[in-house]
């Protein structure tokens, strides 16, 4: 096998092959990709030869996309050496939406480049940006976050010496601080007016109406919080606010 193969084109066409409706294209695209004696296993059957292999992929492709309208993706984070492959693969709704089904996959090749083994690990559906989000709106829970956060509260400086919440926060430890902290020095609502949502990143709008508890001293800002949530979990928090009304409230 040539050291320059392109594994990621592999990766893509493998994935092609589940979504093809054409039953004669997907059976050259299947002998195209598999050995002969090819064989695919998952976690629990086995499928050997092509005329197996190509019923194994009609009969996901009949139930997943002809009939359940989800499409097949390649996660392009394909890596290759020595004639052995590893990727990600994922079901998504094809008119838009959150990942149903997320697949791992490794495959031996031959000198010619086709599969003579490939193992399929099939792993539970991660919860997507808009599940996060919803949640972390319902409740801002210290769990929804990243053992690592980029967090970032609007501010000139990282600290400020009237409002303790105003500080650098990096794991989830001290972001569980940070929502202690707050909710002992305020008490109040949150009114949302618009959630934006672009792939891994959500912008979220609205305004904070606080009174602190230690003075009696109210104070209502309008914000724009933008969270990206990677593997389930939110990875970034940038709080754009009105510090300055919250700074005046404590001072």
């Amino acid at each position: 096998m040539s050291s320059f193969m392109n594994y990621e084109a592999f990766a893509e066409r493998y994935v092609a092959v589940w979504n093809e409706s054409g039953p004669d294209i997907r059976r050259t695209m299947i002998s195209e990709l598999w050995a002969r004696d090819g064989v695919e296993y998952t976690d629990s059957a086995e499928y050997r030869g092509l005329r197996a292999l190509e019923a194994r992929i009609t009969d996901a492709h009949n139930q997943f996309v002809r009939d359940g309208g989800q499409v097949f993706r390649a996660a392009g984070d394909t890596v290759g050496h020595h004639g052995g492959v590893r990727f990600t693969t994922y079901m998504v709704p094809e008119a838009g939406g959150e990942v149903t089904w997320t697949g791992a996959v490794f495959a031996r090749l031959g000198a010619d480049g086709r599969i003579e083994s490939d193992h399929q690990f099939g792993d539970p559906p991660r919860p997507g940006t808009k599940t996060v989000v919803d949640a972390f709106l319902q409740e801002a829970r210290p769990e929804l976050y990243a053992e690592r956060v980029d967090w970032r509260v609007s501010w000139p400086v990282p600290e400020h010496p009237l409002v303790p919440w105003i500080r650098p926060r990096a794991t989830r430890a001290e972001v569980a601080d940070h929502y202690t902290t707050f909710a002992g020095l305020c008490t109040g609502e949150v009114s949302v007016d618009r959630v934006l949502i672009d792939g891994q990143d959500a912008v979220v709008t609205g305004t904070s109406t606080q009174v602190v508890t230690s003075s009696g001293r109210r104070f209502s800002m309008t914000f724009a919080l933008h969270l990206t949530v990677q593997d389930g979990l939110i990875t970034r928090h940038h709080m754009y606010e009105d510090s300055l009304a919250v700074a005046e409230a404590f001072g």
